[in-house]
This record gives structure tokens, sequence and C-alpha cells, in this order.
């Protein structure tokens, strides 16, 4: 599990179909210090999570294909969790 902030949403026109109707978020992982830990990525979200929200993410591909309900896909991140409030 790793904190990211949501970027923004994003849409395909031709997907895998296991991503059919689910929705797709850009995120930038970040470290305990808020600061960038790699690249930005595209990640499954079933919250609603909006732009500027942290949340939590898995690559834990067990996760994507229970969201999915299909065992073949190819997502890998899925939003768990919304972050409501960071201690410093």
């Amino acid at each position: 599990m790793q904190p990211a902030i949501v970027l923004g949403s994003t849409r395909a026109t031709v997907k895998h179909e296991s991503l059919v109707g689910m929705r797709l978020v850009v995120l930038q992982p970040i470290g305990a210090d808020e600061n960038a830990d790699g690249p930005p990525l595209i990640a499954l979200d079933q919250l609603g999570s909006r732009k500027g929200d942290h949340v939590m993410i898995t690559s834990d591909g067990s996760y994507a294909r229970e969201a999915c309900n299909h065992d073949l896909t190819p997502a890998r991140w899925t939003v768990i969790g919304l972050i409501d409030d960071i201690e410093a």
C-alpha cells in the first residue's frame, strides 16, 4: 500500500473488456514527506475520489481482479481508501 494524490481522471476509447465501466484515475504516488515517489500512474477507482484527494493505493493484483470481477484483467493499481486527515 502507498499513499498518492489524485491528479485527475482519464478515459480510454479502446480498453480491455475487464475495464469497461470502470473509473480510471491518474495518481501521483507520494512518500511520507508528501514528495513524489516515482512517476504518475493510472489506477482503478471504485470509491469516487476527486482531483486533489489523498488516497491509499495497492498494487495487489488479486484486489484488482476482484474489483473488475475478471481473472485476466491487466489492471495493477487500485484505490483502496480515501485519506481523511494527514497528521504532521
